[in-house]
């Protein structure tokens, strides 16, 4: 089946690989730079990754919003990698918190920007009958990016003896490459084959046109990303029980490894019509990782737990994705990315802050 994806799928795939690659590389790391470099609280460290994530969930909204009505799409996924790409030195530079809050929450704006008009790009170039297959694939792809960010971490985290600053300027070359080859390699549909000319702004009348349906798969995503906060803490809880901090960044290759194996069979599947099964299966993923970690009290356990966070990813988000995308109307996809991100930002935002508080007032396994 994926011979027969449109070759701008796979584009699109390769530069999310090379923007999480860069990504990875300072995320994994950036949670004990702030805890053990810059001495921030975990309760700082949960609304920082909160808001952060919150805000490029929220931007989606007005990203959809305007791939909607100008119909560039490709536009406005350049503008969001190309403002990731331009954050990645200040982190290396950071001298304070307030600096990487302001590298941090600029580049989760520019993560907001890009992925509704990528996400509805994605469902505009490809046939009906491929799409969870094609979502399936860009974010495996993209994770791939994400386990191979942590192995590169890990490396330059040995090679420079623990140098934090060191290894987050390597992050700034595959975040280049990723504008370039979006630039270069994804050529956007004059209009897409299933999506009607339309005239004048989006109206509330619009929003009204999306189905129940729709809102299902909303409240659903919303709920789920309530029980998973920021995965930062998956990174702190494997040093808080005993992992020294130039391997911590396997806890991000093994959750990516995971999820990269996961989501394009749970695409498939999905074309398939199993998505009932593919979220439940997700949601008792989920609570299984959430028991281990609670309980770790070792270094493998806490591998144990972020693997099955892993599994939980790969079952839920691509599906996800593709039941927005079949039941928005294709004239407004981008806006339904956008409003699914948004209640899905809102409740990442209350469960980070909630988890950081949890571990400054009782203990981790809170």
């Amino acid at each position: 089946m994926w011979r027969r994806l449109p070759a701008g799928v796979w584009t699109l795939g390769f530069v999310s690989l090379l923007m999480d690659t860069s990504s990875e590389l300072i995320h994994s790391l950036l949670p004990l730079f702030l805890v053990t470099v810059l001495g921030t609280s975990m309760f700082a460290v949960g609304i920082l990754e909160g808001v952060a994530e919150a805000a490029a969930l929220i931007t989606k909204v007005f990203s959809g919003y305007l791939s909607d009505f100008l119909r560039r799409r490709k536009l406005l996924a350049v503008l969001g990698y190309g403002l990731a790409a331009l954050t990645k030195p200040i982190f290396p530079l950071a001298s304070s918190f307030g600096w990487v809050v302001f590298a941090r929450f600029v580049d989760r704006v520019g993560k907001g920007i890009r992925g509704a008009p990528r996400d509805a790009l994605i469902a505009d170039i490809t046939p009906h009958d491929l799409r969870g297959a094609a979502y399936g694939l860009r974010q495996a792809l993209d994770t791939v990016g994400a386990v191979l960010g942590p192995v590169l971490a890990i490396g330059a985290m040995l090679w420079f003896a623990d140098d934090f600053r060191a290894v987050f300027w390597l992050a700034v070359l595959p975040a280049i490459g990723a504008v370039l080859l979006l630039v270069l390699g994804v050529r956007e549909p004059a209009v897409a084959t299933d999506v009607k000319p339309r005239e004048g702004h989006i109206t509330p009348a619009d929003i009204r046109r999306l189905p129940i349906a729709y809102w299902w798969v909303v409240g659903i995503g919303a709920v789920m990303t309530l029980a998973r906060f920021s995965e930062a803490f998956l990174v702190l809880r494997a040093q808080n029980v005993g992992m020294t901090l130039s391997w911590v960044p396997l806890v991000m290759v093994l959750m990516s490894v995971v999820y990269a194996l996961v989501s394009y069979p749970a695409g498939v599947l999905t074309d398939r019509g199993h998505q009932g099964s593919l979220l439940s299966g997700g949601f008792i993923a989920l609570l299984v990782a959430d028991l281990i970690l609670a309980r770790a009290a070792s270094v493998p356990a806490a591998l144990l737990g972020t693997a099955a966070w892993g599994v939980h990813m790969g079952l839920t988000q691509g599906v996800l994705a593709a039941l927005v995308a079949a039941a928005a109307p294709a004239d407004l996809r981008g806006t339904a990315f956008g409003l699914f991100n948004l209640g899905a930002g809102i409740a990442l935002l209350m469960a980070s802050a909630l988890a950081g508080w949890l571990w400054d007032a009782l203990r981790a396994a809170a």
